[in-house]
């Protein structure tokens, strides 16, 4: 039986390299596309791999020339410390790129006869709350209160959730083929992802995970955040799963494009005080950056995710003691140990 086809963009990163291997697991056939080539640990997962910009619609067109793919994990973005720092790249890469992939998912739906599904991570950072008040009483967040981002990072996943609505539901409605066959768009809103198993790479809500990278390599931590700040967080396992599930679900039981997924919401000195008693050597200070730190603030200080467990399931394998004793905890300590 001919395996599914998935191409995976942005696969070199934190979520990339631990989807690609629980996919091929799962059975698919993995086609990925990086700004760099695949490194060799990870090689063997997949049937074909290509170096390349996804801004590069001719590589695009000949990726999908060659590989019959039935659904899009699209990966690959500019994070939002760096989005700050260059908005117009940002906009280039976070939504340009990603109408490109809708644009060749849509393309390749029309030739299948059938919906491609289009998997794309979100992200807490599509919310905008004023004050920490605000913040405060609103709690748990639904997907559609609050979408005024203060990021460039966030307004592109915020418009790029929408282009995937309208792909999936409406494009070129008024056309000669507005009947034929559209994509699938599947939006997750991640909040914070701590991973054991690749080191943070200075999104703005890594002050959780390079807390505990900095204690296991017993070097000393500010954070740019205050103790009191708070967002919740998913273990990286449970994001894969996230994607992994709402692959499979049945898209007659989806209500909507986009899903909330979350876990724990722990407060910065909270995740302090753990990794003060796994490491008591730890020595983490306090330094908030003002900036960085109004961003965080700007994020609710939860998600409420009712939607994502009643239309396809959504449970999270660990919760906050899970994910640190469990997970976290083990898993950095033998990687710098072994280091």
């Amino acid at each position: 039986m001919k395996r599914s086809i998935v191409l995976i963009t942005g696969v070199n990163g934190e979520l990339g390299r631990s989807l690609l291997p629980r996919l091929t697991a799962a059975g698919y056939a993995c086609v990925t596309l990086d700004l760099v080539p695949l490194p060799e640990s990870l090689r063997s997962f997949a049937v074909a791999s290509y170096a390349g910009n996804i801004m590069d619609r001719y590589l695009l067109d000949q990726i999908a020339a060659h590989h019959e793919f039935d659904a899009v994990f699209h990966l690959a973005a500019l994070l939002s410390t760096r989005g700050e720092r260059d908005p117009e790249l940002s906009h280039q890469v976070n939504v340009e790129g990603t109408l490109n992939l809708l644009r060749v998912a849509h393309a390749q739906s029309a030739r299948l006869g059938r919906a491609v599904r289009f998997l794309f991570p979100s992200s807490i950072a599509a919310y905008g709350l004023p004050n920490l008040e605000v913040k405060r009483a609103v709690g748990r967040a639904r997907e559609e209160e609050w979408n005024v981002p203060i990021t460039m990072y966030g307004c592109n996943k915020l418009y790029c959730e929408h282009l995937g609505r309208y792909f999936t539901h409406h494009f070129r409605q008024l056309g000669a083929l507005a009947g034929a066959a559209r994509l699938d768009f599947r939006a997750l809103r991640f909040p914070g992802l701590i991973s054991a198993d690749t080191v943070p790479t200075g999104g703005t809500s890594d002050f959780g995970p390079e807390m505990i990278h900095a204690a296991a390599r017993g070097e000393p931590y500010d954070s740019f955040v205050g103790p009191d700040a708070r967002i919740p967080f998913l273990a990286m396992p449970d994001a894969v799963k996230a994607l992994v599930t709402l692959l499979d679900a049945d898209r007659e039981r989806l209500t909507t494009t986009v899903y909330n997924v979350a876990s724990f919401s722990p407060t910065a000195g909270q995740i302090a005080a753990r990794v003060a008693r796994a490491f008591p050597g730890a020595r983490i200070g306090w330094a908030p950056d003002a900036a960085r730190a109004r961003i965080v603030d700007s994020w609710p200080e939860d998600l409420d995710d009712a939607r994502a467990r009643a239309d396809w399931g959504w449970a999270p394998d660990y919760d906050e003691e899970q994910a640190f004793s469990d997970y976290l905890l083990p898993r950095i300590r033998e990687r710098y140990a072994a280091s």
